[in-house]
């Protein structure tokens, strides 16, 4: 099975796994008992925080130390993927090893080794225009074909995975002479990138893809609104191969044209979501491009608080879920969110959506609550003890598993992706501290990248 580009146009495609037997039986551990319903908020949020990061610190590709696409606890890949890393999902990796180091889960110097080596494997790893393929042989380096035409660059993943880069860069460019070898790894990186290749030869706008063999055959735009902003931000910011700001509004905004004035529960949704105008796209939209991005009181000269535009598609899936309109058992207040993930096919084998209110099937994806705890910490804490004191069927080796379903009688898939689980512990971070926020804000070039798109922020003195 392969997951989907994603984006809402490919997403709404799914990929039956050949493997029949989705749900097995575990062992009864300790681990797997519920919590006793006297835990505390604060304790909580660090158990799922620790079992996040195992993995990519446990169960990471043992070659690269890269996290693997996905991670299967029934040691079933159905294509064979075992040893392959997605670039976007260890770019959440790295922002979740931060955390695990500024929490002391995992040694300093350990990460630090371990990020080094990391840095040291994407420099040899296959590029493209400087841009890494959306996924990669995490033994050779190679790249690995994500679709037949989609064999080089990937823009989007690369524009994640940088994300990681830089925060790692700022937390440790001050350290001692380890640590400020791995920053100057992580900042030849990042300039590497030559982000305004993926322009097409000077056109307004940013393409998701660049092949050496099929050129620009797959010619996605990135247009929004969906996941894809942090590409522009970093772009503009660019050291090297900088974007202006004119392809930032003609491209990713459609020239202004994708604001709307629709709301849905009463909540403004502010932008228009591609082709999810009713009730906005899957939550990952309001997740991946914002790990490092810290949108609390962030504008620029179409959108005045992303905080709120993130905000409301949040509640807009809360309240959806708690009016449950499909009549799913167990959905409510304690019990919510539609994200892309591992999925439940009519047949009862796993498959891959992405899941939405108009693309809703009856699986909650965990991370979907999870990831939203700085939009809304309330439901989504009562979704995160829901989960760990009454559903410890729900939980694996690595913290909540990717897809489940109390409708059809406590399904789960025992198995992991790595983009779902990787921003668990750096949004639940960004709710608890702002940690990763700071880092990524006070960069000092992505201050000079956001001020020339007119972006403003009181918080971080940009203006």
């Amino acid at each position: 099975m392969k997951r989907t580009v994603l984006s809402i146009a490919l997403a709404s495609l799914v990929f039956a796994s050949s493997c029949k037997n989705t749900q097995t039986p575990k062992q009864e551990t300790t681990q797997n008992k519920a919590v006793k319903s006297d835990i505390t908020d604060e304790q909580l949020m660090d158990k799922v925080q620790q079992e996040a990061l195992k993995y990519f610190w446990d169960y990471a590709e043992p070659k690269s130390m890269l996290g693997r696409e996905r991670y299967h606890e029934d040691n079933i890949y159905p294509d064979n993927d075992k040893h392959v890393v997605t670039t976007g999902g260890s770019g959440f990796g790295l922002a979740t090893l931060l955390v695990g180091v500024e929490r002391g889960f995992i040694p300093r110097k350990e990460a630090v080794k371990r990020l080094t080596h990391m840095m040291d494997f994407l420099a040899k790893a296959d590029r493209h225009k400087g841009a890494w393929s959306h996924w990669i042989n995490g033994e050779t380096g190679k790249t690995v074909p994500f679709g037949k035409k989609d064999n080089g660059g990937d823009l989007v993943e690369t524009a994640f995975l940088t994300s990681g880069i830089l925060m790692v860069r700022e937390y440790f460019k001050n350290g001692n002479a380890e640590e400020k070898a791995l920053a100057s790894k992580c900042d030849e990186l990042w300039k590497g990138i030559q982000w305004n290749w993926y322009t097409k030869g000077g056109e307004k706008v940013l393409y998701w893809h660049w092949s050496p063999e099929y050129q620009w055959e797959m010619n996605f735009p990135l247009e929004g609104y969906n996941e894809c902003l942090i590409t522009y931000i970093l772009a503009a910011s660019s050291p090297t191969h900088p974007i202006d700001a004119e392809t930032y509004y003609k491209g990713w905004t459609r020239n202004g044209t994708y604001l709307t004035d629709k709301t849905k529960y009463g909540l403004p949704l502010y932008v228009k979501h591609n082709y999810a105008e009713e009730y906005g796209g899957p939550l990952f939209w309001s997740q991946y491009s914002y790990i490092g991005l810290d949108p609390t009181g962030l504008s620029d000269k179409l959108v005045k608080n992303y905080f709120d535009l993130n905000k409301n598609q949040v509640l807009i899936d809360y309240k959806y879920c708690v009016e449950n309109p499909k009549q799913w058992k167990g959905y409510g207040s304690n019990y919510w969110g539609l994200t892309a993930g591992y999925t439940r096919n009519e047949d009862g084998t796993a498959g891959y959506t992405a899941h939405m209110p108009t693309n809703d099937n009856g699986v909650i994806t965990p991370t979907a609550a999870l990831s939203s705890f700085p939009y809304t910490p309330k439901e989504s804490m009562d979704f995160l003890r829901f989960l760990y004191t009454q559903k410890p069927e729900f939980i694996g080796s690595a913290g909540p598993y990717d897809a489940t379903s109390v409708n059809y009688n406590d399904w789960f898939t025992p198995r992991y992706l790595a983009i779902d689980q990787g921003t668990i512990a750096p949004m639940i971070e960004n709710y608890r501290t702002g940690f990763l926020w700071k880092l990524f804000m006070n960069a000092p070039e992505i201050q000079q990248g956001l001020k020339k798109l007119s972006f403003q922020s009181a918080k971080y003195g940009i203006r």
